[in-house]
């Protein structure tokens, strides 16, 4: 019996490899894996949807949701997490040293509506008393001029989004002082090249996330699984299916991670970070699936509205295909 077609997009984690390899395979399907990096595989789906499934930011997503006519549903799956406070840069010509001094300024970012900035803003909203309406958002290439925002967006007038001049960027801006900050999810090149110009919030950053964790329990999500809707509708089953061979490929990659008698990457003290990790984050410190993450995904939610994204604040359920929340017991 032939099995369905279906190309995935996903970027080259260790977590999928096992279903890049075909080490893993869903029940049911012949899986395509496109290897793409994660700003070609969002552009290519949000505008075009080439693929069947794909990977994608999770804020982009639920901005898609706010549409008549959703053109996507998620499985509860999370091939990227991470700590967004060292993803803020500062100008030396701003003078900025503590966080409270970015009120009011004129802040970077790629596009107000990727999820690592809606996390940065929520996290210096929380945890710092930054409004994010009072400061001035300017958007475009961080590398090379001409970004456009993926969607579009209606935000309230409060938010004062700008965008920037035809040969502009963002890596070069912060450097000049142009821009008092960037919140981003990659390093401006200028921050490499020009460390007196460029340099992080919070130098110390891993100390400070390690605290953000143990005060709220939070490890921010970053990117989530989408089906294209009309093929979900089709066939339901691809969701469950999909969901137990993301699962699969997983749990492959923390067994390898513990791994003694050779070690699977290039870290040299990888046994003594996995032990830190557990300590800190837990046993199964990447979850996926609804529940263990509802903490997480309710406060992304609350951000996204609160920043305007949304035009009412979802609740996690919303996010995902029932098929993909429930398995069978024994």
């Amino acid at each position: 019996m032939s099995k369905l077609r279906l190309t995935l997009a996903c970027w080259d984690y260790d977590r999928t490899r096992a279903l890049a390899d075909g080490t893993v395979a869903p029940d049911g399907i012949d899986l395509n894996y496109l290897s793409l990096p994660v700003e070609e595989t969002f552009f290519r789906m949000l505008r075009h949807r080439e693929f069947d499934a794909a990977e994608m930011s999770l804020s982009s997503y639920a901005v898609s949701l706010m549409h008549a006519e959703p053109a996507f549903i998620a499985i509860p799956v999370f091939p990227s997490r991470f700590f967004r406070h060292s993803c803020i840069f500062v100008s030396a010509a701003s003078g900025i040293t503590d966080p409270l001094q970015l009120a009011g300024k004129r802040i970077g970012t790629p596009e107000y509506q990727m999820t690592a900035p809606v996390w940065i803003r929520g996290i210096l909203q929380d945890e710092y008393g930054i409004d994010p309406a009072s400061c001035t958002y300017l958007t475009g290439g961080e590398e090379e001029p001409g970004r456009d925002e993926k969607l579009t967006l209606a935000l309230p007038a409060k938010f004062r989004v700008e965008r920037l001049g035809p040969h502009q960027t963002l890596s070069a801006m912060i450097a000049a002082g142009e821009i008092d900050a960037l919140h981003t999810a990659r390093a401006p090149s200028t921050h490499r090249t020009r460390p007196d110009a460029v340099r992080r919030l919070f130098e110390n950053y891993v100390e400070v996330e390690r605290a953000y964790f143990r005060k709220t329990r939070i490890f921010p999500i970053m990117h989530t699984v989408v089906l294209r809707r009309d093929l979900y509708r089709a066939q339901p089953w691809i969701a469950q299916s999909l969901q137990k061979a993301f699962l699969h490929a997983q749990r492959k990659t923390y067994d390898d991670l513990a791994i003694s008698a050779a070690l699977k990457t290039m870290l040299p003290w990888q046994l003594a970070h996995l032990d830190e990790v557990r300590r800190e984050l837990g046993e199964d410190w990447w979850a996926y699936g609804l529940e263990p993450n509802r903490q997480v995904l309710e406060t992304f939610l609350r951000y996204h509205h609160e920043q305007g994204l949304s035009g009412r604040r979802l609740a996690p359920e919303e996010l995902f295909a029932p098929e993909a929340l429930e398995s069978f017991k024994i």
